[in-house]
């Protein structure tokens, strides 16, 4: 069974089963990104995320509202499953509900950038879930947090690590 999402966003209410854009420990290749979505997607691009931030944080990055670009991959979910998958990345981030004084990180509707790759649909945008820093993260982060410059975590990290 699919588990339609309803929520407010800039722009007005969602209620769809948008993809989910990830900058971090669910990219291909990191340690999440198996035991999370393996068998869970439908189909995974390289993406931007305008307008926003990276941060280090303590074995995964925090991504806030800014001046900058964030790389990361749009993941499409699985048919039958996107109930199942929002269930588990919102448990994995420590989202409790919007606004939830305990979340660590808010789930959000933002448009991302799907760079040009020769297909048909290459160049544009796409409205996605991401997971930004709550509020008292964000404070955190702005006031004494590490910057990564080029928005890109993985190279933000030595290699082996």
């Amino acid at each position: 069974m699919t588990a339609a999402v309803t929520t407010t966003a800039p722009g007005g209410p969602v209620s769809a089963e948008l993809p989910f854009f990830v900058y971090g420990t669910l990219l291909p290749g990191e340690p999440n990104h198996d035991l999370f979505l393996r068998g869970r997607t439908a189909g995974e691009r390289p993406a931007v995320l305008p307008r926003a931030l990276l941060y280090d944080g303590p074995g995964y990055p925090y991504a806030i509202e800014g001046h900058g670009r964030v790389h990361g991959t749009l993941l499409v979910a699985a048919p039958g499953i996107y109930g199942e998958l929002l269930g588990l990345l919102d448990h994995l981030e420590e989202f409790l509900g919007p606004g939830h004084p305990r979340n660590l990180y808010e789930r959000v509707v933002r448009e991302v950038e799907l760079p040009a790759q020769g297909a048909p649909d290459a160049g544009e945008s796409v409205r996605a879930w991401v997971y930004l820093a709550a509020a008292a993260v964000t404070r955190s982060l702005r006031t004494g947090g590490v910057l990564i410059p080029e928005g890109r975590w993985t190279r933000s990290r030595p290699s082996g690590g």
